[in-house]
């Protein structure tokens, strides 16, 4: 039985092989159609690595088309002889029925790329609900659709063929065994192989799934060109893509909606919104004065997870955050212990303190329209008015994220990726490059530049990211040395360990940095923050905490400035405050009376009584989440009391923050190239 299984199964890898050749001939047709380029010269590695990664991640679908048959054609076949007979016929209708949905989706792909310029996106959703006989008529009368239909006849004519033709070729004899029991380590090692092959390639060359192709993890080679990134994935992986992320409500408002709601924030509610180039506009703020002497180098330091929770009192004991502590309780040191992060993963906080508006998970650095043009609101685009040349300094790979696009047209003068100044060599989680490397790096390139005038530099870290492992011995943790105070129970657990460890290692590293830039420029002003907080779980049930974290811990992330101006009471009486609060406040800090300015919240030199963000809303004396709408008092931040549950405050200034994005998103024409809205006055 076993041979005719050996035999039968190598009928499926012949049919497997048509396929990826199948979608390589339909990436090349793309790239012939709409390559920009009039010449591919120079070019080839880029399109080496896009037809490389592109069949690796193909095996997504195509994969199963070994798969699919040996379960529902070989399999049978073992049993009734009347189907293993016709087995190449029934493989043949179903690889012609795979053949038909690709060239349906690759046809889609070319008309959808012709008149939209990008592969398949949220677009494809919103189509449900076109006038489907307007959809008909450009499709036949505009797009050639008879024939791309009549096409089908000679595609399916080679498509047979070929199906044909390899079925036809000579397969490899069950080989014949001396004794019976190396036969049957031989059929073993052959099921076995299958599985682990099989694996192999759905995977994408890779037996780790978190190690799969994605759109992230395309080569930089070929991310940095947009054009070849695109070209990279496979027609029905880019269906996929569409699929599996549903469309964002804000896709589905009208204009009148979003508009209307923005009555609940805008400074002036009896402004006419639709009378302004771009609702931002509404948002203009004029300083009153600087509070600090001009610095030479102004510094946002954002730390991966960088936490306030491990700052608190109740946790000094761990002595994982001394760095970060030493520029705390620094007399020329401002800070809050109350803060909101304006997104509850990195790329959110990221996009939302480059720009000043919220990214409300609509994703804008994946938006090819945001790597075009931005917003009045953003941050590079306003210090540029002052004269600051901005630098975005990334731990890990810019392409990851789309940030070698949309950085820049937010309006950043040099983008600077950590896996390309770091060498090749330099060790790296799967993140970004180590801390300490990165930011010696940085450090040094920053000391060496020559450029005149005063620059900002927007420093985003990695290493603080499970999974953790960083060898933190090598780099001086030792956690006898480092708490000797702590319960026991959280020294000799090793998962803690490694957690709190990597937390101190990045404390160290960019405590360290600071050290250094304020030593090289003096004068400099350095806002430290997290991207967001996370959720310490695993001190639930140590000695020290023995109870859930709080919603605050969840969500406070680390909120220091320092200047040698500043003292700790600058902020007068707040004891709140948010990343969006980060950019007015730096204006107010250093521009001359007068200067213009857009920000949607203001800084915090004015009383703050409330903090929204689209996940979260504080006040000086309780945090809630909107998700589960539950809230918790703050009276007691080393005890916090029970989590109760209620209708959640400011629920209309959410989701005015959050139409204010969609409302971008959906009028791309409204967003401006950066040079553009620097040498515009309003």
């Amino acid at each position: 039985m076993f041979s005719t299984f050996f035999l039968d199964m190598q009928q499926n890898v012949k049919l497997f092989l048509f396929f990826p050749v199948l979608c390589a001939v339909f990436r090349a047709i793309f790239i012939h159609r709409y390559c920009p380029y009039p010449t591919l010269s120079g070019r080839w590695p880029v399109v080496w690595h896009c037809f490389r990664y592109g069949f690796w991640w193909g095996m997504d679908f195509n994969a199963y088309v070994f798969l699919l048959p040996l379960v529902f054609v070989t399999l049978p076949g073992l049993y009734f002889d009347w189907w293993l007979a016709h087995g190449d016929y029934i493989r043949i209708i179903a690889a012609m029925a795979y053949a038909i949905v690709l060239y349906g989706v690759f046809a889609g792909k070319m008309l959808f790329y012709f008149h939209f310029h990008d592969i398949f996106n949220h677009i494809v959703r919103l189509g449900r609900h076109a006038e489907k006989h307007n959809l008909a008529d450009i499709f036949f009368h505009e797009d050639h659709g008879l024939a791309i239909l009549l096409g089908y006849i000679p595609y399916l004519a080679i498509c047979f063929a070929s199906l044909y033709g390899l079925l036809q070729l000579p397969s490899i004899p069950y080989p014949t065994f001396s004794s019976s029991w190396i036969s049957w380590i031989f059929n073993v090692v052959t099921v076995l192989a299958i599985a682990l092959v099989f694996y192999f390639f759905r995977y994408g060359g890779t037996l780790i799934h978190d190690n799969k192709p994605e759109w992230d993890t395309i080569p930089s080679i070929v991310k940095k060109d947009i054009f070849f990134a695109k070209a990279t994935v496979d027609d029905l992986v880019a269906l996929e893509q569409v699929w599996k992320h549903p469309l964002k409500e804000a896709y589905t408002h009208t204009d009148e909606e979003d508009l209307s709601s923005l009555s609940a924030v805008v400074p002036q509610p009896d402004i006419s919104l639709s009378e302004l180039p771009n609702p931002v506009y509404a948002f203009r703020r004029t300083t009153k004065g600087p509070h600090i002497a001009k610095p030479s180098h102004i510094f946002l330091i954002v730390g991966e997870s960088y936490l306030q929770q491990l700052f608190d009192p109740t946790f000094a004991c761990l002595h994982v955050a001394e760095g970060g502590k030493a520029i705390m309780e620094d007399s020329h040191t401002a800070w809050l212990a109350q803060t909101l992060s304006a997104g509850i993963i990195s790329r959110p906080s990221i996009v939302s303190l480059m720009t000043g508006i919220f990214d409300a998970g609509l994703e804008l650095n994946e938006q090819e329209t945001f790597w075009q043009g931005t917003v009045p609101s953003a941050l590079p685009v306003q210090l540029k008015k002052l004269g600051y040349a901005s630098t975005y300094w990334y731990g890990g790979n810019v392409t990851y994220g789309n940030f070698n696009q949309f950085a820049p047209a937010c309006g950043f003068d040099r983008v600077m990726t950590a896996t390309d100044f770091c060498g090749p060599q330099a060790p790296k989680t799967w993140v970004g490059v180590y801390d300490h490397l990165f930011l010696e790096k940085a450090a040094e390139l920053i000391k060496a530049d020559p450029q005149d005038g005063p620059s900002f530099h927007y420093v985003y870290t990695t290493s603080n990211h499970g999974p953790f492992k960083i060898n933190l011995q090598e780099y001086g943790f030792d956690t006898e040395q480092v708490m000797p105070d702590a319960p026991e129970d959280i020294r000799k657990n090793k998962d803690i360990q490694k957690m709190l460890g990597t937390f101190w290692y990045s404390d160290q590293a960019i405590s360290k940095f600071i050290r250094e830039m304020k030593q090289a420029y003096p004068d400099s002003l350095f806002i430290i923050t997290g991207d967001h907080a996370i959720n310490l779980s695993m001190l639930n049930k140590t000695s020290l905490m023995n109870r859930e974290c709080s919603l605050r811990e969840r969500s406070a992330p680390v909120f220091m400035f320092h200047h040698r101006d500043i003292t700790p009471q600058l902020f007068g009486n707040n004891t709140i405050g948010g990343h969006m609060n980060i950019m007015p406040t730096i204006l107010e800090m250093i521009a001359p009376a007068g200067f213009s300015y857009y920000s949607i919240v203001p800084s915090l030199f004015e009383p703050v009584d409330h903090v929204v963000t689209p996940d979260y809303w504080l006040t000086p004396d309780r945090v809630g989440e909107y998700k589960n709408e539950a809230f918790q008092l703050l009276e007691n931040l080393q005890q916090p009391g029970e989590i109760q549950h209620g209708t959640p405050l400011y629920r209309e200034e959410r989701a005015a923050w959050g139409n204010l994005t969609g409302y971008l998103v959906r009028h791309p024409e409204l967003l401006e190239p950066a040079a553009d809205l620097i040498q515009r006055q309003h």
